[in-house]
Formats: structure tokens, sequence, C-alpha cells
């Protein structure tokens, strides 16, 4: 009998969605083992098979606690418990709710997101964020920084790594022989032979050669080709021109993905939502979604 996949789930920001959509799919019911991590009032009553608590989300007197600092600190050391139990074994994957990442600084945790933060905790493994749906793969070349550094940051080399990490992830965890890979263009009209930027020429074009990628291909028309079937992934330049695509093409439903982990990671593609949190009116669409993107992944990736 094939074993049950192990999942460790952190609940996020407390004063966020995160608790609430985490709940609405254990009720419903989940084919894993569960391990729960985060504010103890929190992962008291869930549906599961173990639970870690890293805080208290109300004071003695029962009230709830408001501070940003105590809730990056809830949330920062679930990251941090949820990345031994994988790193040790005693997980196969981590699913993570979402987090603020301004609480997570003032708590004293200076990463600019997961994908960056596991990535340190596994040792400082090359690792891409990728956005995931049933329509559309993107990955990520810069992740959160802000856009005048980004012609800084988009080297061939930095490319070239990306694209090596997304190849294997798609071999490994998504069953792809040979993946077809597109690099996004950075400048409008892929630079329009330089009339509109030199960087298609000077940098992506040599670093889609060495990967064996097509492109550098518009953005305006690469993840339509992709969604029509024509490749497996896409590479893109910067943070919101990938973002945008693939919530446009699959908001409720996407997934976000670290790849290049020793372990299988996992996310919805949205933010904590606070305005809405504790109202009834937040979707766990995507919250069940990453779950069983990482049942998925881990199952794919075990020994036949």
């Amino acid at each position: 009998m094939t074993p049950r996949v192990r999942l460790a789930i952190t609940l996020g920001d407390p004063r966020g969605i995160g608790p609430e959509i985490t709940a609405a799919v254990l009720a419903a019911g989940i084919d894993a083992e569960i391990t729960a991590i985060g504010a103890k009032e929190q992962i008291a009553d869930l549906r599961v098979d173990h639970r870690i608590g890293t805080g208290s989300w109300r004071t003695a007197d029962g009230l709830v606690r408001a501070s940003a600092v105590e809730a990056g600190l809830i949330a920062g050391r679930a990251i941090e418990q949820a990345a031994r139990l994988a790193l040790s074994g005693e997980v196969d994957a981590i699913v993570t709710a979402p987090v603020e990442k301004h609480a997570l600084h003032l708590a004293g945790f200076p990463f600019p997101g997961h994908t960056e933060w596991l990535a340190h905790l596994a040792g400082g493994c090359d690792v891409a964020m990728m956005l995931a749906s049933d329509r559309l793969r993107v990955v990520l070349i810069t992740t959160h920084v802000p856009f005048r550094d980004v012609p800084l940051l988009l080297t061939a080399d930095r490319i070239v790594r990306t694209g090596q990490v997304t190849r294997t992830a798609l071999q490994q965890w998504f069953g792809i022989a040979e993946p077809r890979l597109a690099l996004c263009a950075l400048n409008p009209h892929a630079g329009e032979q330089g009339l509109f930027g030199d960087e298609e020429a000077r940098v992506l074009a040599p670093a889609a050669e060495r990967l064996g990628a097509a492109g550098p291909l518009p953005a305006d028309t690469v993840f339509v080709r992709a969604m029509r079937g024509e490749f497996d992934a896409v590479l893109a330049p910067y943070h919101d021109v990938g973002m945008t695509a693939i919530k446009v093409a699959s908001f409720g439903s996407g997934v976000n993905v670290t790849l290049g982990l020793p372990f299988v990671r996992t996310s919805p593609d949205h933010g904590t939502a606070m305005d809405i949190a504790g109202t009834g009116r937040a979707d766990a669409s995507s919250m069940r979604a990453a779950m069983d993107l990482a049942i998925d992944l881990v199952q794919r990736s075990r020994p036949r």
C-alpha cells in the first residue's frame, strides 16, 4: 500500500485569511497526514493528525492580540518549524498560507518572501518561484525587488540558473521528460531590434540560446502561446509580468511552487486579505489547489 503523503501546513499570518481557508479545506477532507503549525488557538480545532503551536494569538484574558510583531513571530516560527520537519524527513512537503512580509520583517525575519527564506533554511540552494495552474506555468527570474533594480539583476547567468532549476523540476516533479521553455522579453515588442531597449539582444537572447529555450518573446503573446500548449513553462523577467499573467489566466486556482528545494513547497496564489478575514468571504479554492498539488508532486517524485 502506498503511504499517505505527510504535509506540514503553516497557517500564515494569524490576522489574515490563512487560518480560515486552511480550516475550510481540512473540514472538507484531504487524503494526507497533516501537521498544522501556527497560533495554538487557531490550530486547536483543526481536523489534523498533529499540531505544533508557535505562539498564542490571545492574551491571558482572552482578547485577540493586534500587534504586527506578534503576528510576524507566530507566522515566522511556523515557517521555520515546517522547514525543519521537511529537512529532517518527518514530512514530505509543506504548504504555506499567506504571510505579511512587513510583519515578518518587524519580527526579525529579514527575507523578501518564503522562496528566499526557504532557500536559506535549506542551505542556500538555487531556487525559483513558479506559479502553476492547469492552464499555465510561469517562473519568475527576479522576485520581490523594485522594478528599477530588475535590469541590473537580469543577468544571463541568473536566467540560465533559473531555467535549469525549472527544467529539473518539470522533469522530476511534473513528469515532463523534455520540457519546452520560453523566455519572456523585458521590453515592449522584445526590444524591437534595439529601438525600445537592448537587453533582449545583449542579455536575454544569449541566455535563451544557452538554455535551448524559445525567445526572448514579447510578453503580450508568449503567455497566450503557452496556454495554447506550445510551451511547458514561461520564464518571466520580473514579478508583475509573470504574476499578472497567471492570475488573469487562473485566479483562484493557481499555486505558488518553490522549485529547487530538497522538498516540495506550495502555497495559494493570493495574499493575507486582512480586509475580509473573519467575514466568511474568503475563497479556499487556491489553498485546496496548493494542498492537492503538493500531494501530487510528492507522489510523482517517489521512486517507482
